[in-house]
């Protein structure tokens, strides 16, 4: 997979997390450095090992479904994609988001954001692409994309949280078109 094609799909997936990061710093008001890093941490590393999972458990099934992978990888892509877009339109605050950054409540939030990683993770296997340096790439720019939400929530509240889940899930949908298109031999 193209270095531009890990970054897009590392946004994409970063946006879960970083409008969760935005309701905390909401939820803080004035968030300091350490509870900035904590959140980034959090959310970076999973969305990191997410994948990595997805990658190993598609490798498995890679021999069972190999004729039609490029389909898998799209409708996952596509679902995903079109589920935060319609969260992104949904008129419901995320609830239950407080200050706190306990490890069990950053441990349940960490693995809600991360799910759809590990459906992307499967979509890699299918794709043929390797994971570990789109594991880091991911892990990376979620972890930035977040400690940034943290920052822009506290400063701006939550004006931009569903903008930023809606081009997510753009981003997601354009990819699986990528992979389809180009299993097709279109793109």
């Amino acid at each position: 997979m193209e270095i531009i094609a890990v970054l897009l799909l590392a946004v994409g997936l970063a946006m879960d997390a970083f409008a969760v990061s935005i309701c905390k710093g909401l939820a803080m008001k004035k968030p300091g450095i350490k509870a900035i890093i904590v959140i980034g941490l959090w959310f970076g590393f999973f969305q990191a090992i997410m994948p990595a999972i997805g990658y190993y458990l598609g490798a498995s099934l890679y021999q069972y479904i190999s004729q039609f992978d490029h389909w898998i990888a799209f409708i996952l892509l596509l679902l995903i994609g079109l589920n935060m877009i319609r969260e992104s339109l949904s008129k419901d605050d995320e609830e239950g988001i407080d200050d706190s950054i306990s490890f069990k409540v950053m441990l349940i939030l960490a693995i809600a954001t991360s799910i759809d990683a590990l459906a992307v993770g499967i979509s890699l296997a299918m794709d043929g692409s390797d994971i570990i340096v789109p594991a880091i790439i991911i892990g990376v720019v979620t972890m930035a994309i977040s400690m940034v939400g943290v920052k822009i929530g506290s400063v701006f509240g939550d004006k931009y949280s569903n903008k930023a889940e809606f081009v997510g899930g753009v981003i997601l949908i354009l990819i699986g078109f990528r992979i389809l298109f180009s299993h097709l031999g279109i793109f």
